[in-house]
């Protein structure tokens, strides 16, 4: 088969559908998002003046989401949050149950949705159409973060927006960079064999 005629093949699908299917698989899977989103939560930088520390789990919860699909990326993350409230120390710093920052998660869930159902339309194939992927991911999460934040901690939307978007932009974009990478490069991969 050719390249060209594998990667029209595999339309429709994302990374996860590549391997046997099955109920097994898919709670594997689920299971395994939740676990590598509470797994990267645990690098976390505090930043000064804000509640909400740089983390990686942002990256991975989109990570998460454009690898196995909008259902079983929203079962993942959906996991991942009620296991935290339910006194998993997983998110971010070894911590759980619902802080300032839960809003981050909540956006997560929403995001890693919305970028599974894109990648299943294969925004997850180019290096550009990743970008956009990641952008509107990171977009949603913030879109629920932000104003979450202000409402737990009585900030001004300006003070918000100080505190729990700006600081994150840099980190966000080297974070967009890292996936534009890695999952057209798989596909690549994946389209050769």
């Amino acid at each position: 088969m050719s390249t060209a005629a594998a990667t029209s093949a595999r339309t429709g699908q994302v990374l996860a559908d590549l391997l046997p299917a099955s109920r097994v698989r898919d709670a594997a899977l689920v299971l395994g998002g939740a676990a590598l989103t509470g797994l990267a939560a645990q690098i976390s930088v505090p930043v000064p003046g804000s509640p909400v520390p740089v983390t990686g789990q942002t990256f991975a919860a989109l990570l998460v989401g454009t690898s196995l699909g909008a259902g079983r990326g929203f079962l993942a993350l959906a996991l991942y949050a009620v296991a935290g409230i339910a006194g998993v120390p997983w998110f971010a710093g070894a911590s759980s149950g619902v802080a300032p920052s839960f809003g981050y998660i909540l956006g997560m869930i929403l995001a890693s949705t919305v970028v599974g159902a894109l990648a299943r339309r294969g925004a997850d194939r180019s290096v550009w159409r990743m970008a956009g992927t990641m952008l509107v991911g990171e977009a949603i999460i913030y879109a629920i973060g932000v104003p979450y934040l202000a409402l737990a901690t009585g900030m001004s939307a300006t003070a918000a927006i100080a505190a729990g978007l700006t600081p994150f932009l840099i980190g966000d974009a080297l974070k967009a960079a890292l996936a534009m990478g890695v999952l057209p490069s798989a596909w690549k991969f994946v389209n050769k064999r």
